[in-house]
């Protein structure tokens, strides 16, 4: 009897192992799509994200460093306008990999009706496809970032292995909020709306484009502990830039709270889920 029912369970694990294995194949398969499809027929292809991101950090950089004349100093690197190019590059990178999942998240469900209505089609995998492409698409500027700190420090931090613990929460955080903004976006359409109005609130309330001293102290620890994206976007730096993780708290309550709104966002998702068909 004991024998049948191990025998049972292992059928069990394996079939729920199997099945988990075929939705991971078909998550590739889509964000491979997705990538494909985003630049088809252009020259440049998937460079544009790059140039992009490059260009930010031009305007940024002119604007903070050249007009405003914020000073910066980098351990380890001159202090020179393209130390502040590269610190303010190490924090855009992980901003605009969960801007730009986040929002195509948001409307994924309702973009992609005809998925909706297959029975078969696992729907908690709409809004991870244009967040792991975001997630992918910055990794190039990641190596870039990192191939030009090399060359202005004259060495390759080796802090760059603990970065994985930065990538984490960050997709955790993003999955979370694209899963509850993609389920409430089918029963409330001016949700994406709303979100853009939050997210710039958000991107000046996370020091990106300005140094952290710069806010006052009595603000400065609800900024860090209560941030998350804060405490991603200083560990970025403190990992490529510096070579040492300064902020090890602060993103380990990140983590935490990454792992609630993950929670969260996927449960409502969930519940929601059942009601997508007709209401689309």
């Amino acid at each position: 009897m004991k024998g049948v029912v191990r025998k049972a369970g292992a059928r069990s694990l394996f079939s729920v192992s199997k099945q988990w294995w075929a939705k991971l194949d078909l998550l590739r398969s889509l964000v491979q799509r997705d990538l494909d499809a985003k630049y088809k027929g252009s020259v440049l292809g998937n460079l544009w994200p790059l140039l992009n991101q490059l260009s930010q950090l031009l305007i940024y950089t002119y604007v903070f460093s050249i007009v405003l004349r914020v000073k910066l100093s980098v351990q380890g690197l001159p202090e020179n306008n393209i130390t502040f190019g590269l610190w303010l590059f190490a924090g855009l990178l992980p901003w605009t990999a969960f801007l730009n999942g986040f929002f195509p998240a948001a409307t994924s469900v309702i973009a992609q009706q005809n998925l909706v209505k297959k029975v078969v089609f696992p729907l908690s995998l709409l809004p991870l496809v244009p967040i792991c492409s975001a997630f992918i698409e910055s990794s190039l500027g990641l190596v870039v970032l990192i191939l030009l700190v090399g060359i202005a420090s004259q060495t390759v931090h080796s802090t760059l292995w603990l970065l994985p613990i930065v990538w984490l929460p960050q997709l955790l955080l993003t999955a979370g909020l694209g899963y509850l903004a993609a389920g409430l976006t089918v029963f409330l359409r001016d949700v994406p709306q709303t979100l853009g109005l939050l997210i710039n609130v958000w991107f000046y309330a996370t020091p990106i484009i300005y140094p952290a001293s710069l806010i006052p102290e009595a603000w400065r620890g609800w900024i860090f502990w209560l941030n998350p994206m804060t405490a991603i976007v200083e560990a970025y730096r403190d990992l490529v830039l510096v070579g040492e993780l300064r902020h090890g708290g602060e993103l380990s309550v990140a983590a935490i709270a990454s792992i609630v709104v993950f929670c969260f966002g996927f449960a409502v998702y969930r519940r929601l889920r059942p009601a997508f068909a007709d209401v689309l």
